[in-house]
């Protein structure tokens, strides 16, 4: 008995159909993967375009990028130099029950986030108003902004910033 070449090209037709939509998802998700981890770096001058209108239009769009990124900036040196900071004296440390290091790790006080403060290189002092320190960091940001150093990483600059007008030397 012969078997009509049509029987078996529909299983084999569907099977290529299943391997290349398979192959077709695979690809996505390594694309959509590869550009998350390709983070853009932001330019001193990308930086200085948004904040250059918060005197007129302190509440807009651009100035509140300007002065969240310079917030989200100080944040996140802060926090992750707590972490830091605790992770290391742990290490130098004994070993420790687990309390201990949930203690340790999810809890870090106060007296932590100054400590921590000095491995940033700069140190903000308690209370210090946000606008202040916006308004310090766009006045370098804006001198920066000419020739090669208006493309320098935005982080860059802000971070030198603060380092020159809040040094830990005078706490």
């Amino acid at each position: 008995m012969a078997i009509h070449p049509c029987a078996t090209s529909v299983p084999a037709a569907r099977y290529r159909s299943v391997r290349l939509a398979g192959a077709a998802l695979v690809l996505g998700c390594l694309l959509t993967f590869s550009n998350a981890r390709a983070v853009e770096v932001l330019t001193v001058h990308e930086l200085v375009l948004h904040c250059q209108v918060m005197d007129e239009q302190p509440e807009g769009v651009d100035a509140q990028y300007c002065i969240r990124y310079i917030q989200g900036f100080i944040d996140g040196a802060v926090v992750t130099d707590v972490r830091v900071m605790l992770n290391v004296e742990s290490d130098v440390g004994q070993a420790e029950s687990f309390s201990e290091r949930a203690k340790r790790t999810r809890a870090p006080t106060r007296t932590d986030r100054f400590r921590a403060a000095r491995l940033a290189g700069f140190c903000l002092g308690d209370p210090l108003p946000l606008k202040d320190v916006v308004e310090k960091v766009v006045t370098d940001l804006v001198a920066l902004d000419v020739d090669d150093t208006a493309q320098s990483p935005a982080r860059d600059a802000v971070y030198d910033s603060l380092l020159v007008h809040y040094p830990c030397d005078n706490e």
